[in-house]
């Protein structure tokens, strides 16, 4: 049976570590489209935010049509930006699972703290 594995958690809380855990699924999350396809960097432009989480829908998306398990890991701090995934999910007829990521550790990409202060107030359970 085809897995789609929804990993959620503030920066810092590893969300990709415990998806690369998943050995048996592909990992895709929006932070993917801001990596440097020529130097491999991290560029993060807040301007481009919509366009990376429409391309990990996308992904997600084309990995679940050639028959692959997925493991997305974003932030998710809201239900709302669950839906699209649980819709894939409802379309594909898969019980999709949801994960909290709850570690604390410094974030790889340098997320100030005064915003993940700001997402961990508007945090939905």
């Amino acid at each position: 049976m085809q897995r789609l594995i929804l990993i959620r958690g503030l920066p810092g809380s590893g969300k990709s570590t415990l998806a690369k855990k998943f050995a048996n699924c592909t990992h895709v999350e929006a932070d993917m489209y801001f990596v440097s396809a020529a130097t491999g960097e991290y560029q993060f432009n807040p301007s481009y935010i919509k366009a990376a989480h429409q391309w990990c829908l996308n992904k997600t998306r084309q990995h679940l049509d050639n028959n692959k398990n997925v493991v997305v890991s974003n932030t998710f701090t809201t239900h709302w930006e669950m839906q699209p995934y649980l819709e894939l999910a409802k379309e594909f007829n898969i019980r999709p699972d949801i994960i909290k990521a709850e570690g604390q550790w410094e974030s790889v990409h340098n997320v100030p703290f005064e915003v993940i202060e700001r997402m961990r107030a508007r945090w939905e359970e």
